[in-house]
């Protein structure tokens, strides 16, 4: 008598598994489908597109700029031209803020995308810390620096009253830049009220730094090494007219000794 092969069959738990694959994959694919429905409903519907100027010329009314004082507005604007007319799902925020923050003036920049169809950009412009005599061929141009060691073109009108610092070098990188603003800034807030008096400070040499300062009619170069200038600029203050009428013409002056003033420069 033959034998008839009879087919194992499954236990409760095995089903239970089975189905319980069966549905999560459903749900998965359900999940999958209904993304993709919602990435082109976002794509598609022109209620989400960036709409353009009513007027040639204008502004979308759907993107707005802050911030703005000394940065180009064109070309800001111009980051977000092909935007225009898209749906704001396809705007690449991290694109669009790292092409902004390489504009001249702009140290940072916020997007805010707002549904359906609006979109705020916050501008952080850099701060002038200093202007800055840069030569460019034949001639030198002035610029101004901020506390990064950024240089920066001056906007047609500059209403900026500040210090000029020498000893700085367009092709140097801006870390090194930036170092030596901060020495100058340093400086001039150890003199404190008397920051007032100085002209321009030289940082080519970060160990001895020099300022220049208007006393009367002369303009004088002071010598201040790299510590204490409020008080060995005081201690020439107190002693300067004693100075003067020995060496009516003094031109430079070393301050780098606390208990003394000798002048290296001058007529008398």
């Amino acid at each position: 008598m033959a034998l008839k092969n009879k087919s194992p069959k499954l236990s409760a738990p095995t089903w239970r598994y089975l189905a319980s694959i069966a549905i999560l994959s459903l749900l998965f694919m359900s999940i999958v489908f209904g993304i993709q429905q919602t990435e082109q409903f976002l794509i598609r519907d022109p209620r989400f597109a960036l709409p353009p100027a009513l007027e040639y010329g204008d502004e979308s009314p759907n993107l707005q700029i802050e911030g703005v004082q000394y940065a180009s507005r064109a070309r800001i604007l111009r980051v977000f031209q092909q935007d225009i007319g898209r749906s704001l799902y396809l705007c690449p925020l991290r694109e669009r803020r790292n092409t902004l923050r390489a504009i001249p003036w702009v140290k940072d920049a916020a997007i805010v995308r707002t549904w359906p169809n609006h979109i705020t950009v916050q501008i952080v412009e850099r701060q002038p810390v200093a202007f800055v005599q840069l030569p460019s061929e034949s001639i030198s141009r002035w610029s101004l620096i901020d506390g990064d060691g950024i240089i920066l073109d001056p906007p047609i009108r500059s209403p900026f009253k500040l210090p000029v610092i020498t000893g700085v070098r367009a092709e140097e990188d801006p870390p090194l830049r930036a170092k030596r603003v901060r020495r100058m800034k340093r400086m001039l807030d150890d003199l404190g009220p008397l920051r007032d008096r100085v002209s321009d400070v030289s940082v080519a040499d970060l160990d001895d730094m020099k300022m220049t300062v208007k006393m009367g009619d002369n303009a004088v170069v002071l010598m201040m090494g790299d510590r204490n200038f409020h008080s060995r600029f005081q201690n020439f203050l107190d002693r300067y007219e004693e100075i003067r009428r020995r060496i009516a013409d003094m031109t430079v002056l070393d301050l780098r000794l606390d208990d003394r003033i000798t002048v290296l420069g001058g007529r008398g």
